[in-house]
């Protein structure tokens, strides 16, 4: 407090920050990079190829051709990973504004996506190394090449945490009216088949419908946003 004339001056109140759609482009980017990640990874399939199978230095040599995919994929996972780190808090954040305090929901939507970037940052880890011993096989024990087609096709895949955040997204939408009835149901059947397909032997299955929930959900959010507004932070009036 400052004094002027003998009068105590309250110092201002601290402003809103002023919100956008950023979070919510940065969550669509993400999603599309997500899909194209797994389609990358997937055609970076020279361990399993069964012309080659059980023969570690036939499977480095297909994995030599396949490098321009791994490096898509490696792109593609890393840029969706790093886009989460933003549409995360922004989702958390716009379902906090219209639930009622002290919800769950919101955490519960963002440490979901924060898992699926951490899957992607990890399933990634290992390019460079593997990479640069591809373009001087006879520098690469050809097994270490073998685990390295097995990680790339299975990590990346990893999309659990998304089926927690689309479930959260999906009780926001029904129990608080946070989106649209169809953005409610979509988050709804695709988070409930994302998880059930990551607690299952088919886990890798995940990676399918995860991107895809991300990628609709940024969509419909995104015109949500625009209709509704994102309210500031500390914004009063949540849905009940």
């Amino acid at each position: 407090m400052t004094m002027t004339n003998g009068t105590a001056e309250a110092a201002a109140p601290p402003v809103d920050a002023p919100t956008g759609r950023g979070w919510a482009v940065a969550g669509l980017v993400s999603g599309m990079a997500g899909l194209v990640s797994i389609v990358a990874s997937s055609l970076a399939d020279g361990v399993y190829d069964t012309t080659v199978a059980g023969d570690a230095p036939g499977i480095v040599d297909r994995l030599a051709d396949q490098v321009p995919q791994i490096l898509v994929m490696h792109t593609a996972a890393m840029t969706s990973a790093l886009l989460l780190l933003v549409f995360a808090p922004g989702l958390r954040r716009f379902i906090a504004t219209r639930v009622p305090h002290g919800s769950l929901v919101p955490d519960v939507a963002a440490g979901g996506l924060m898992l699926a970037s951490v899957a992607q940052l990890m399933g990634s880890a290992l390019t460079t190394e593997f990479v640069s011993g591809l373009n001087d096989p006879e520098q690469m024990v050809p097994e270490t090449a073998v685990f390295f087609g097995h990680w790339i096709g299975t990590v990346p895949w990893l999309w659990a945490g998304a089926g927690a955040s689309a479930l959260a997204l999906g009780r926001a939408g029904r129990q608080f009216g946070v989106v649209p009835a169809w953005l409610a149901w979509t988050s709804l059947v695709l988070g409930a088949l994302t998880t059930l397909l990551s607690i299952s032997p088919l886990q890798y299955l995940a990676g399918m419908t995860g991107p895809l929930w991300l990628t609709l959900a940024a969509i419909g959010l995104l015109r949500t946003a625009a209709l509704t507004g994102d309210p500031a932070p500390g914004a009063t009036g949540a849905r009940r």
